[in-house]
């Protein structure tokens, strides 16, 4: 595919960001051929800021009447980009943690057609984890994991990384109106899109921590985060395992969940009796519980490493937009 003939474009989504914005916009480089500004009903009047400030004819400035939160405003960007003929479309926060100029880094992989979708992840380099604050850094490894059960993606790290990159055709057949609009935006993209057997890349970044404030809090990633995790982990099994296919992994499961719960239900109802009455309680009726849990156990591990080997390694925009791209020679 030929990079000159694609459409770049940027969504910078705005809320209070003031003392960024135009900074992030004058280090976005040639290759993007649109910005859009979405000012998602900011106190600081980002949106005004850049009509009056920056002369840039790549810029475009989208408001919203009420806060829609990140997810509401990058929607919106993706909605706009789309109609405007956009090929790929890059998301870039404007607080100024990201660098600008690592978009070719996030577009290439899909010129290439080796990704749908990339992602910064900024683990690649250990040493600079160290510029990381420690609560993040513990955070981010707990929301990794959680986010590898969800959503399907075993090869991917730092889920709440918000610098992204998505093809167009991919973006447009995205259920727009069932994303999460705030903090689980990009944790629910990738749900999404694995449902759609989706290609997705980790792209190296590094770490940038300067005066932005995050408005993200801890009682929310424990309370709506283990929800929103909870429900697209039913929902991409039921979608992957029982609706779209049924494998032998989708017994293995239902096998591994009935014979583990029940084993750890009956060791449980059994050892308390005993206790109870206070009665030694004999080896075959351990080994009655035992038995059940070790199998179940086995069950769901050989469920668990199927799903690991699941995840989608063949880009689909091509058969979204039924081939309808120019493709190198030396691609073939």
């Amino acid at each position: 595919m030929r990079a000159e003939n694609m459409v770049i474009a940027v969504v910078i989504p705005c809320y209070k960001v003031h003392q960024h914005i135009l900074s992030v916009i004058a280090g976005i480089g040639e290759e993007c051929s649109q910005i859009y500004i979405v000012d998602d009903c900011c106190p600081e009047g980002s949106g005004k800021l850049v009509e009056t400030t920056v002369t840039d004819k790549r810029v475009k400035v989208v408001y919203h009447t009420e806060n829609q939160g990140v997810g509401g405003a990058v929607i919106s960007g993706y909605r706009a980009a789309i109609a405007n003929g956009a090929d790929v479309i890059v998301k870039v926060d404007g607080d100024g943690q990201m660098d600008p100029r690592l978009i070719p880094s996030f577009v290439e992989p899909i010129l290439k057609g080796e990704a749908d979708y990339t992602k910064g992840n900024r683990f690649y380099l250990l040493e600079e984890i160290r510029a990381m604050p420690r609560i993040r850094l513990f955070g981010n490894s707990v929301l990794s994991f959680m986010s590898k059960v969800s959503t399907g993606y075993w090869n991917l790290f730092d889920p709440t990384n918000g610098y992204t990159a998505i093809h167009a055709d991919v973006a447009r057949y995205l259920p727009f109106r069932k994303i999460s609009k705030r903090y689980f935006f990009e944790t629910d993209m990738l749900f999404r899109l694995n449902t759609s057997r989706a290609v997705v890349v980790d792209v190296p970044m590094h770490a940038r921590y300067e005066d932005e404030v995050s408005n993200l809090k801890v009682s929310t990633v424990v309370t709506e985060f283990f929800y929103k995790h909870l429900r697209n982990i039913i929902k991409r099994i039921f979608y992957n395992y029982y609706l779209r296919d049924l494998s032998l992994a989708s017994f293995e499961l239902i096998f591994g969940l009935l014979l583990f719960t029940f084993g750890l239900c009956f060791g449980a109802y059994t050892w308390i009796e005993n206790i109870a009455q206070g009665v030694t309680t004999s080896a075959g009726t351990v080994m009655l519980a035992a038995l059940p849990i070790l199998m179940g156990l086995q069950f769901l591990l050989a469920f668990l490493g199927y799903d690991i080997s699941r995840v989608p390694n063949q880009v689909i925009y091509r058969k979204l937009n039924g081939w309808n791209f120019v493709v190198d020679e030396k691609e073939n």
